[in-house]
This record gives C-alpha cells, structure tokens and sequence, in this order.
C-alpha cells in the first residue's frame, strides 16, 4: 500500500469512527443494545476510544510503511480536535436536528 493510500484509508475510518458512536443504539458498536437512547457520556467514551483505534490503525499502517515517527504532546491534541471535527455530523443529527413524532 502506498504512503498516499494509507493516509486516505485512515482519513476514512477517522470519519467513520467519529460517527459511529452517535448512530448506533449499541455499546462499542457490538454491546448490547441501550433503550430508549445511551447517555452522552457513552458516546464520548465510545468517541474517544474510536479514536484510539484509529491511532493505532495509524501508527500500524505508518510502520508497514518505513519507519515510526515519535510524535509529541502536540500530535495528540490535533487528533483529537479532529476527530471531533469529524464527528459534528453525527452530533448535529442525533442531538440538533428536528425529531418528528411518527
């Protein structure tokens, strides 16, 4: 896989994985699943533990490639306001939008 591929294929399951969490009734997408909705503080566990993942997916790919580059502090913070940056579509649908009664 090209460095190119690896860094659009990551870009992609970020985007995925940052929605994920407010799309879905279940816990960590495979749980049980939460009735009547789960509370905002499972979804930003499930948010950041996404996040995680898709590090380690990152830095997995990156290895494949050539070396590992060390990242500092600075890494870390841009992650995170990325993936949650990523994840305003899901949190404006499922807390922002009009839900209609059926």
């Amino acid at each position: 896989m090209s460095a190119a591929a690896a860094v659009w294929l990551v870009l992609a399951l970020a985007l995925v994985a940052a929605n994920l969490p407010f799309v879905n009734e279940r816990l960590f997408v495979v749980g049980p699943l939460r009735r009547p909705s789960k509370a905002l503080g499972w979804r930003l566990l499930e948010l950041l533990s996404l996040g995680a993942l898709v590090v380690l997916i990152g830095m997995t790919l990156e290895a494949r490639i050539g070396q590992r580059h060390p990242q500092g502090w600075e890494f870390y913070a841009v992650m995170v306001c990325l993936f949650f940056t990523f994840a305003f579509p899901g949190f404006v649908w499922r807390y922002l939008r009009r839900h209609h009664p059926r």
